[in-house]
């Protein structure tokens, strides 16, 4: 199976500007390890800005990890997205997929 490198991009505060409790990303990562095994975490923020309707907002923090591509991970993953919109309270959770080595 090909390996793909998902990056998931996550905010450090709510659309309202207030952070993000630490916790929620504690729940996100022991997620991803219980279902991978394994999770990376670049600490450093990247910085996105996108607007809806006329609206700006900023998103920060990239995940990754570098998984086998299955039918089963890709399944995770659009789950995974969903509890991630309500879970950070965003109106759009970035995940993409990439193929490595």
């Amino acid at each position: 199976m090909p390996l793909e490198r998902y990056e998931l991009l996550l905010p450090l505060t709510y659309n309202n500007g207030s952070p993000i409790e630490p916790e929620k990303f504690q729940q996100t990562r022991r997620e991803l390890v219980e279902k991978f095994g394994a999770v990376t975490v670049e600490p450093q923020s990247v910085h996105g800005i996108w607007t809806h309707g006329s609206k700006e907002y900023s998103d920060e923090l990239i995940r990754l990890i570098d998984i086998e591509t299955t039918s089963e991970t890709e399944k995770f993953f659009k789950e995974l997205k969903e509890r991630l919109k309500i879970r950070f309270q965003q109106i759009e959770i970035w995940i993409t997929a990439h193929p490595i080595g």
